[in-house]
């Protein structure tokens, strides 16, 4: 059974394993989610599974996201995000998907949206080498250098540049689930996910494992 859920990114702390060496893991607040639609290869082309996160007020959903929840006949919820699986079956709508739906030594890819670091030059954001910074080189020790050239004398799509760094969709993959605290809807996996603490992340089963 293929296995998703969203959740928030709590922090990163340590924990002991058996053998009494500390692991470095993230703690995420997995869940409770609900199933609020199935997606079919006969109605829309391929199988898939909406599920919603996050308790919401009644009066801030619209009229066509409230009509969405009323077919489901759940309450209406903040996230909604798609997982597609090769088999749906086991879904139904209206179920509670729960932390404990993964289990200790289970391999997840962690989506997140990275940290925004604004505005950023090469060295920072593709990791450029400087110039250097004697014999009239002047003060441009981090810019780029020359991209251009003498034919088509212009600077080619997809060049290494200066611009927006972060905030960004990244997977991490095969990460492993180290602890389930099904009591408190708590997964820590071993390692880092990107995002910021509070920044919302999806768990889904590992594509490579």
């Amino acid at each position: 059974m293929q296995k998703g859920i969203i959740g928030k990114k709590v922090g990163m702390t340590q924990i002991f394993d058996e053998k009494g060496n500390a692991v470095a893991v993230t703690v995420i607040e997995a869940g409770p989610c609900v199933v609020v639609q199935k997606k079919t290869a006969e109605n829309d082309g391929y199988t898939a599974v909406q599920l919603g996160y996050g308790d919401m007020a009644a009066h801030k959903v619209n009229k066509p996201m409230k009509g969405h929840f009323d077919k489901a006949d759940v309450a209406p919820k903040k996230t909604l995000k798609e997982f597609r699986f090769d088999d749906c079956d086991a879904y139904n709508v209206g179920d509670i998907v729960k932390a404990d739906a993964f289990a200790c030594g289970d391999q997840v890819d962690v989506t997140g949206t990275s940290k925004g670091k604004g505005y950023a030059g090469v060295v920072k954001r593709w990791n450029h080498g400087r110039l250097k910074e004697t014999h009239g080189t002047g003060p441009v020790a981090r810019h780029s250098g020359s991209q251009g050239v003498i034919d088509p004398a212009r600077v080619f799509k997809g060049m290494k540049a200066a611009g927006h760094l972060g905030a960004e969709r990244v997977t991490v993959q095969n990460l492993t689930v180290v602890k389930v605290d099904a009591e408190n809807n708590l997964i820590a996996v071993r390692g880092a996910i990107p995002g910021p603490r509070g920044g919302l992340v999806l768990i889904s089963d590992s594509v490579k494992a």
